[in-house]
């Protein structure tokens, strides 16, 4: 891995960026109806391990370095 490429081209950094904000998202979320709260925090949740997973692809896949 000696070339290198922008931060902002990572997998792992918008998969992580992803899983982070999902995670913020769900502390914010009112507690309204609790079928509709139910299902967004059920989605949020979903998001977030998938993303979690995307990070862990992109960075097995990494072929070059973030520079």
């Amino acid at each position: 891995m000696s070339i290198s490429k922008p931060w902002y081209l990572s997998r792992t950094i918008f998969a992580s960026v992803v899983t982070v904000v999902a995670a913020l998202a769900g502390l914010g979320l009112p507690g309204g109806e609790a079928g509709a709260s139910s299902l967004a925090d059920s989605l949020l949740q979903v998001l977030t391990g998938l993303s979690g997973l995307l990070a862990i692809y992109g960075r097995v896949r990494a072929r070059t370095r973030i520079g």
